[in-house]
């Protein structure tokens, strides 16, 4: 891919111009603690902001209420001959603790070195926000932004997005468009962009295993009450194989494999393996599947882990009692063509059938979402690959991701898109961590490709 300047010289100043202000306005942005699961006004407090913003660029934006969070909906006609751009990002964050962590408090944004500290300054208000700066500069300096926009800006991605198919569906015409732009994922490495294909799917699960009435006393019932502890552990530990696999009946079943070219270029891609586990304080990397590759098992195989297990005593000291009941919450990654629905049903049979007589066993379904695959080849990504290119430097490289945002696959059922993930972060970035940040190199570049992407875009559709 050659390297093309196409976006008008005046953007690029205006945006380079307006850094410091377009930091300050960030700030105040990341400084509203927006965790979707507190209910303490602050979603509601980064929509207003939102809107606010979004009105402020010639947007007609308003704020959507209903089930669970906020939602903001903007929209901006430039011309019947345009072709209208899909914009989704969201407000809200994850949880910051443990703030002890944290080298300055989470929702206080501060500049060290270059880069930007604070809770949700790379996922998602510092991506989500390098549009809104691209669209300024359009507005202000490129003579209007180059094609129609529709924007959907979410505030309960970071809890599943639990309300999002039910909104989608009822908004499905007003958010019609032509091409679709989701800026919440992240470079292959440091001086490599990406855009990301295909996303795993999830099926999240609690699994309980009930015994007796109450705690009871184990010495005095050890022997003649059958621990639910125990069994789940049994349980557990029985989810897999001594090669990595999920013993599932069915697991495997649909799964689609990636192509051998797939595995080809993934393996040209700069990944030191040893590196990698090393920054994860590892020797080795043994999860997974025997047989592929640490990349192939993080980016195209199905999965299952244990999230936490609870249960009984964990407090200091002795407490000798055989608990009432045992819960662990189960995460499945699962790949295209694989079913969340079909795979937790598949496992409340196999745990039935494997559940000994004397306690019971429950699975309750958390959050789902299906795996995505996307087309490498549209307008809208061939646009995606120029504008990264422009942006940066650096032809992106084309890979997949092993997690979920559930709002890709919702576009592509609802609206009958191929959402282009092209996202500003970098893997350092230390995503739902303490100490969370965003290089500020990697946010003017994304204002850059934002930019540069919606000029691109309305070349290859009009």
């Amino acid at each position: 891919m050659k390297k093309r300047s196409m976006l008008p010289q005046p953007v690029r100043d205006f945006l380079a111009a307006s850094r410091d202000r377009h930091l300050a306005e960030l700030f105040e942005l990341l400084s509203i603690p927006s965790v979707a699961n507190v209910a303490d006004g602050s979603c509601m407090r980064a929509a207003q902001w939102l809107l606010r913003r979004l009105e402020g660029l010639g947007l007609s934006a308003r704020i959507v209420t209903g089930e669970g969070q906020p939602n903001v909906v903007a929209h901006l006609h430039v011309g019947d001959d345009r072709p209208a751009l899909l914009i989704y990002g969201h407000y809200d964050v994850q949880p910051p603790e443990p703030l002890e962590a944290w080298q300055s408090p989470p929702f206080q944004p501060q500049v060290r070195d270059g880069v930007l500290y604070a809770r949700g300054a790379s996922d998602d208000k510092g991506q989500l926000y390098a549009h809104l700066m691209a669209i300024e500069a359009w507005q202000r300096a490129g003579g209007g932004v180059p094609v129609n926009l529709k924007m959907l800006i979410e505030g309960e991605e970071e809890t599943g997005s639990p309300h999002l198919e039910g909104f989608f569906a009822k908004h499905a015409e007003e958010l019609a468009a032509d091409a679709a732009v989701i800026s919440d994922s992240e470079f292959f490495t440091d001086g490599l962009p990406a855009i990301t294909y295909s996303l795993r799917g999830l099926a999240y699960v609690e699994v309980t295993v009930r015994g007796p009435a109450q705690d009871v006393h184990s010495g005095t019932h050890g022997g003649a009450v059958r621990n639910p502890l125990n069994v789940l552990a049994g349980l557990v530990a029985a989810l897999h194989d001594d090669r990595g696999r999920v013993t599932i009946p069915g697991f495997y079943d649909r799964v689609l494999e990636p192509s051998q070219q797939e595995r080809a270029e993934w393996a040209k891609l700069p990944f030191d393996e040893a590196a990698y586990a090393a920054s994860l304080g590892l020797e080795a990397l043994t999860g997974g599947e025997q047989g592929w590759a640490a990349l192939e098992r993080r980016w195209a195989r199905p999965t299952l882990d244990c999230n936490g297990m609870i249960g009984g005593y964990t407090g200091p000291g002795a407490k000798t009692i055989i608990p009432a009941s045992a819960r662990a919450k189960l995460s499945m990654r699962l790949v295209s063509r694989q079913n969340p629905r079909e795979i937790v049903a598949n496992l409340d049979v196999f745990l039935h059938r494997l559940c000994p007589p004397g306690v019971t066993v429950e699975v309750q379904l958390l959050s789902q979402a299906d795996p995505v695959l996307l087309a490498t080849d549209s307008p809208a990504t061939h646009a995606a690959r120029e504008s990264l290119l422009e942006a940066f430097g650096h032809p992106p490289a084309m890979i997949r991701c092993g997690a979920s945002v559930p709002v890709t696959e919702l576009v592509q059922r609802l609206l009958g898109l191929d959402a282009v993930l092209m996202g500003f972060g970098l893997p350092s970035d230390n995503l739902h961590g303490p100490n969370e940040h965003l290089r500020l190199e990697q946010l003017w570049g994304g204002s850059l490709a934002a930019a540069a992407f919606m000029h691109n875009l309305a070349a290859r559709l009009r």
